[in-house]
């Protein structure tokens, strides 16, 4: 699929102008574009009103800094932000990331990708992001919880339980939501949603953790059942060992398939006879090992160095879980040389423009992480409701929901790949059905 159309070809070079820099904000906006193409023909009106040129343009960036002592009393100092990309449909509503590599344009291709994936839950959730580039490995307890106390004094001026509702990312996990949490309570003072992935005795969400990683494998197999297959009985590769990657696994094993790789920044294991996942959250969620220690547990397995050979292990279906741009053309072209004939994300933009090329070449199943990895921030959106209402659902009752979530999420981009004449691309579907209630919102509320 190629960019033609001239209206968003000018558009585009405008975002690249005024974004320079900006790599993955570029490559988003670049991959909605494409989709955008036959919507932009029938629907002169969304040109008229300047609908896209408002969309691509955040509603508010936020960058401050975020002094700490360590535990040496030495000061230092990481860049926070948060960008509130577009609330037409609700209030901000997107995870925090820490992580050495957070800059403003992963930042704004977060929050730009959260618009589309939070329409797509159909909740009335606006989409952000933020972070900071602050890395959580090798510090105590006592530096992430001063880290995160200072980040949230900056922060708490600009969210709130009807404004902007952050979560987890990478390097955000209960521990500290729950510092971010009571930083918020102490300065506010007041006890509202204002943050989901919350520990349960302080208004969590039951399901949350499993979220993601469950909600990819509901996708996975809406999917593949709308094309003749499912997922009992295939070989799975997982890139990744945290969250995401985790319930993935936990999930696709229990509905019938063997998942054979995990990875962390360091390498892969491969286990021929499937993950244990029971070993690898006891390495991951209380050691907090790498995932080279798997094989103490389980000495026939093997452990490789490097990242993308894991996508040259023999699969039918790839869940990469990881991070953004993990997957390249020659990865793909791995995949699909050794059979694999369906890839779902469950990291953010987890493959390359290039990959993505290839999945199509070969006719492969292909399911964008908007859709697919939809399932955290829809459970999110429920804890929001539970928060609302002082109330709390049984795991069971957020599990069902978080299905039927994720089965309409499918249904809305098979439905939208058809109407636009391209069925089975689900990730134009995606794009599109995501789109079409953001704009007719931002339509219907004028030129603001």
């Amino acid at each position: 699929m190629k960019l033609t159309n001239k209206y968003l070809l000018d558009l585009l070079k405008i975002v690249e102008k005024r974004n320079p820099g900006e790599p993955e904000f570029f490559q988003a906006v670049t991959e909605v574009f494409m989709s955008l193409q036959p919507v932009i023909e029938k629907r002169p009106d969304l040109v008229e009103l300047g609908v896209i040129e408002r969309l691509i343009e955040p509603e508010r960036q936020i960058i401050f800094r975020v002094p700490w002592i360590d535990d040496n009393g030495k000061p230092q100092v990481n860049r926070g932000y948060r960008v509130q990309f577009n609330s037409a449909i609700g209030p901000y509503k997107g995870g925090l990331r820490f992580h050495p590599s957070v800059n403003v344009s992963i930042i704004k291709f977060l929050g730009f990708e959260q618009t589309f994936k939070n329409s797509l839950t159909t909740l009335p959730m606006g989409g952000a992001k933020g972070g900071s580039d602050f890395d959580p490995k090798g510090k105590s307890d006592n530096e992430i919880m001063r880290f995160c106390q200072s980040f949230m004094t900056e922060l708490c001026r600009h969210i709130g339980a009807d404004l902007d509702v952050p979560a987890g990312d990478i390097g955000v996990g209960a521990r500290e939501i729950g510092y971010l949490f009571g930083q918020y309570k102490r300065i506010r003072n007041e006890f509202t949603g204002v943050l989901t992935g919350k520990g349960l005795s302080f208004g969590g969400s039951l399901a949350r953790p499993e979220a993601t990683g469950y909600g990819l494998c509901y996708f996975t197999e809406e999917m593949l059942k709308a094309n003749g297959k499912c997922l009992k009985g295939q070989t799975v590769a997982i890139s990744g060992s945290g969250n995401v990657a985790i319930y993935a696994c936990e999930k696709a094993q229990a509905l019938g398939a063997k998942v054979v790789t995990m990875s962390d920044s360091n390498g892969y294991i491969y286990d021929a006879n499937g993950i244990n996942i029971e070993t690898v959250k006891q390495l991951k969620e209380v050691e907090r090992k790498r995932i080279k220690e798997y094989l103490n547990y389980h000495p026939t397995a093997e452990y490789h160095e490097g990242c993308h050979g894991v996508w040259t292990v023999k699969c039918d279906i790839a869940f990469p879980c990881a991070t953004q741009n993990e997957i390249n053309g020659e990865d793909a072209k791995n995949l699909a040389k050794n059979g694999c004939f369906c890839v779902c994300e469950g990291a953010n933009m987890p493959s390359t423009p290039e990959a993505i090329e290839v999945y199509f070449a070969n006719n492969m199943l292909y399911a964008p992480a908007k859709a697919s990895n939809a399932g955290g921030v829809a459970t999110s959106g429920l804890e929001m409701s539970q928060n609302a209402m002082r109330f709390t659902w049984t795991f069971e009752e957020v599990d069902v929901k978080l299905r039927k979530i994720m089965v309409s999420i499918f249904n809305a981009c098979d439905k939208y790949s058809k109407e636009y004449g391209m069925p089975g691309n689900y990730m134009a579907g995606a794009n599109i059905a995501g789109f079409m209630k953001v704009a007719e919102a931002m339509k219907a509320q004028g030129h603001v």
